[in-house]
């Protein structure tokens, strides 16, 4: 027992002097520009609080719009995927960990044999039984080179890795609820839109038609009349099933049927529930990304694994031992000598193996070199996602301003067509073009405020806001 006892003393210093063959890890240099294109220069930049630290609270004003966010938190089935995924990395990584130290167990066994007369001595058949019980631990590597704790390592990068990708699902969810929200109170909006149309036509159609009867107009006016009739009917068809489909999308986003009171008609009262982000922001927030952090966790991880592969060259060795009672009789077991104790080290030196060593190794090179060109590629998908959306931003306020004065412009030339045709001026043809150019701007104005509202969802995704 003394010796067995020094030998676990002898493990612990050899477990505390073990070397590790992991390479020294470096970040890669992010490829990318240091500045976004089109992110203006402002003062006080610096002093504004930074997307990734602002929570979706602070950044979403409307209160319907935050209750339906944490609805999806709590329900959506991809995010509960997400969280799944990493309590399975943490039990691998428990599982992985535990090769770090000896596993211990204790055994009690009966062998019994019978043997027959030529084989005993004596010259009589017999059966001859042996009872034993043990404590101790079978084939435990001692971690000279660093192989099991390279390992290790490995697994810990990739449970991290995981709970990172939690995080951009996360964002990524948020981002998601907030534009299909916006996209159903645009739709709500169109659809509002077609339905006055409609009435509007309506009305036209049954005055112009009420005119033909009398002979006051052709039958070509009648008809183009009932095409606009027919094409606001059209529509209105159409944006009906569009709010139906959104509707549908954003229960299932949610993970759950959402409440009628959660929604909104207007796009207007979603524009003003947004809060806004500082302009000029350093490409350096990239790397603040959860995804750009579960990419570099991941290529951590592949830098372990060259440990691992760079250890097996070395000796491996190997300890079992035990100690306990054996005895010919049950009740033998535990009386006085019947102590007993093993001690098996094992040593194993790679002589010749067909260069499986030295491929395992350039495996684990190259994954390490495919790691970092996929490292590099999701920063420049960043860099792209940010840039996109600051060329948005950057141009939005004007493209909206000139909609809104053509939406003013068409339905004063309504009115001033409208006003010529009762005068007799004017062909109802020219009315009939205004009606629609109208109809068509107040559309576009419309898009041009929910692509305005999405970008400013967009950009706080791309800068990795919402995780908290």
């Amino acid at each position: 027992m003394n010796r067995l006892r020094l030998s676990t003393i002898a493990l612990a210093a050899a477990l505390a002097g073990g070397c590790s063959l992991i390479p020294e890890y470096q970040r890669p240099a992010a490829p990318v520009p240091a500045v976004f294109p089109n992110a203006a220069a402002s003062t006080g930049v610096a002093a504004a609080p930074q997307a990734d630290t602002l929570a979706w609270r602070d950044y979403f004003a409307d209160a319907r719009l935050r209750e339906l966010i944490e609805l999806a938190l709590t329900n959506n089935r991809d995010l509960r995927v997400a969280a799944l995924n990493i309590e399975r990395a943490r039990a691998q990584y428990g599982i992985q960990r535990a090769a770090l130290f000896p596993a211990i167990g204790a055994t009690a066994a009966e062998n019994a044999q019978r043997l027959p007369a030529d084989l005993r001595q004596g010259g009589e058949a017999g059966i001859s039984r042996q009872f034993s019980a043990t404590l101790g631990f079978s084939a435990y590597e001692l971690d000279f080179f660093g192989r099991v704790r390279s390992l290790n390592e490995q697994a810990l990068e990739q449970y991290l890795a995981t709970e990172e990708a939690r995080r951009s699902a996360q964002i990524a969810l948020v981002a998601e609820v907030a534009n299909a929200w916006r996209t159903l109170a645009a739709d709500r909006e169109r659809l509002t839109l077609a339905g006055s149309t409609l009435a509007t036509r309506q009305k036209s159609y049954e005055l112009t038609k009420r005119s033909f009867d009398a002979g006051a107009v052709s039958a070509l006016d009648l008809r183009q009349a009932e095409t606009l009739l027919e094409g606001a009917r059209a529509d209105m068809a159409r944006y009906t099933t569009l709010v139906a489909q959104d509707e549908n999308a954003l229960a299932l986003v949610a993970g759950a049927p959402v409440p009628a009171g959660l929604l909104s008609d207007r796009l207007a009262d979603a524009l003003t529930s947004v809060a806004e982000l500082p302009a000029g922001v350093p490409s350096e927030v990239l790397v603040r990304r959860p995804d750009i952090l579960q990419a570099e966790r991941t290529l951590r991880a592949a830098n372990a694994s060259i440990g691992a592969a760079r250890a097996a060259f070395f000796p491996s060795i190997t300890l079992t031992a035990s100690a306990g009672t054996a005895s010919a009789s049950l009740d033998g077991l535990f009386q006085g000598g019947s102590g007993t104790w093993s001690f098996l080290p094992q040593i194993r030196i790679p002589i010749f193996e067909a260069g499986r060593l030295q491929a395992s190794l350039d495996a684990a090179e190259i994954q390490r070199d495919i790691n970092v060109a996929q490292y590099e590629k999701a920063i420049q998908g960043a860099f792209r996602e940010v840039a996109d959306a600051l060329a948005v931003r950057a141009n939005i306020g004007e493209q909206l301003a000139a909609q809104r004065r053509l939406v003013a412009a068409t339905a004063e030339s309504l009115r001033l067509s409208d006003a010529r045709y009762r005068a007799g001026v004017d062909s109802y043809l020219g009315l009939l073009d205004a009606q629609r150019s109208l109809y068509v701007a107040e559309q576009a104005l419309i898009v041009a405020r929910l692509t305005e509202a999405s970008n400013r969802v967009a950009l706080y995704k791309a800068l990795g806001g919402g995780w908290q």
